[in-house]
């Protein structure tokens, strides 16, 4: 199995197991046909920061136009860290906005803020009068839009925690129309991620076009209009044409957004990263218990917890391939928990201690949300450009881990 022109083999003796590899062609390919698809409309892709927030795969996007959509003040570090000129693409997003991360992202002449409640829209007319910048604000408005996926990560219904009702939306842009300090911008929606169809999206915006409309009406003309992110990929293998996924979920929006002449924001974040890279780890024991095998590896729920979090499917595939009949085993980690696995009654094929496996698909919320549980370093990251890799990552150490804790108290 390669990445690119390079073997994983060679990448893993050469950084050690367990390994974060990206593939940074498949990365800008995504990007660029996202860029493409919707033809001559004015659009900017946003790439979702939280999705993989390596700071050498930031500067990479930001180089070839991409701006960014955050949730936190440590975002925006990391993409003013990567891209210092990229602060003008970047549109602030999230339920918990504090001060200083507001005057942090006024400070540094951010796009936007997507605004989630009228709680915060008051607190960042305070935060731009007190800095005396005007903010520029869109209303992340909830379009109640089911769409299929799984519930952590469904956000477009009234009961959940983010956005605005939309019923509600037109009167509060009316109520700080006079605001010196607030520059009603645009208008946003996001009803959740790892969805498979265009349709949900579609509807939302056109939900949100018909508010636009009458805000126009009413004499307050929107700039943009951002249509969040959330396009889903198949984790389980096979073919995926992913050019046919986003010119689907392009034509969708389009029709949606018909005599619209503004700017168009997406928010796509795992679309790009996610099937651009993989896990390696090595095989440490394959034990029998019972009626039960296990595959234990040293990649653990720590390094990539979306199976134990959201019961995700990771394909597995050995490096390489060994002759035999597949088993059916359980692949696992050596954390001291029971929901340390990557997969369950899994069809694998054989595989002994030493040999290498690839997790696939775990270029998005992998390394974002590992952790250093039971004390173990997380893994290195490797960029594969073509027929060169470079570490962009180093492996952590346990004095990394041990560095900011402070076992005396002085007298």
């Amino acid at each position: 199995m390669h990445c690119g022109a390079i073997s994983l083999e060679k990448l893993a003796r050469q950084f050690g197991t367990p390994l974060y590899v990206y593939s940074a062609d498949q990365i800008l390919e995504r990007l660029r046909i996202f860029q493409e698809a919707f033809g001559d409309r004015d659009t900017l892709v946003c790439y979702a920061v939280k999705a993989n927030s390596a700071l050498a795969i930031l500067a990479l996007l930001a180089a070839h136009g991409a701006g960014f959509d955050i949730v936190s003040g440590g975002e925006l570090e990391r993409v003013l860290a990567a891209a210092p000129d990229a602060a003008a693409r970047v549109v602030f997003s999230g339920v918990g906005k504090t001060p200083a991360e507001m005057d942090f992202a006024l400070e540094s002449g951010i796009l936007e803020f997507n605004v989630e409640s009228e709680a915060e829209l008051h607190l960042l007319a305070d935060r731009a009068r007190r800095l005396k910048r005007k903010a520029r604000f869109a209303l992340r408005v909830n379009p109640d839009v089911f769409a299929e996926t799984h519930p952590y990560i469904s956000t477009g219904l009234r009961e959940h925690k983010f956005g605005i009702d939309i019923r509600r939306a037109l009167a509060i842009y009316k109520s700080v129309a006079g605001n010196r300090w607030l520059e009603p911008h645009g208008i946003s929606v996001h009803i959740g991620s790892q969805i498979r169809s265009a349709d949900p999206f579609g509807a939302a915006l056109e939900r949100v076009y018909k508010l636009v409309r009458q805000l126009d009406r009413a004499g307050i003309p929107l700039q943009s209009i951002d249509a969040g992110g959330g396009l889903g990929i198949d984790y389980h293998g096979g073919s995926f044409d992913a050019a046919a996924k986003i010119h689907e979920y392009a034509q969708a929006l389009d029709e949606a957004l018909a005599g619209y002449a503004g700017r168009l924001l997406i928010e796509p974040g795992r679309f790009i990263v996610a099937q651009a890279g993989a896990l390696v780890a090595r095989v440490l024991h394959v034990k029998r218990n019972g009626k039960k095998t296990f595959v234990i590896t040293d990649a653990a729920m720590n390094d990539l917890i979306r199976p134990a979090l959201y019961q995700a499917h990771h394909e597995i595939v050995p490096v390489r391939p060994r002759a035999g009949k597949p088993r059916v085993v359980d692949v696992v980690g050596p954390v001291c928990e029971s929901g340390d696995f990557f997969a369950r009654d899994r069809n694998l094929a054989p595989v002994v201690p030493g040999d290498l496996i690839a997790l696939l698909d775990a270029g998005a919320y992998g390394m974002a949300q590992s952790s250093n549980y039971n004390t173990r370093p997380r893994p290195a990251e490797v960029l594969v450009e073509g027929r060169k890799a470079r570490l962009i990552r180093r492996r952590e150490t346990i004095a990394d881990l041990l560095a900011p804790e402070i076992l005396t108290s002085e007298k």
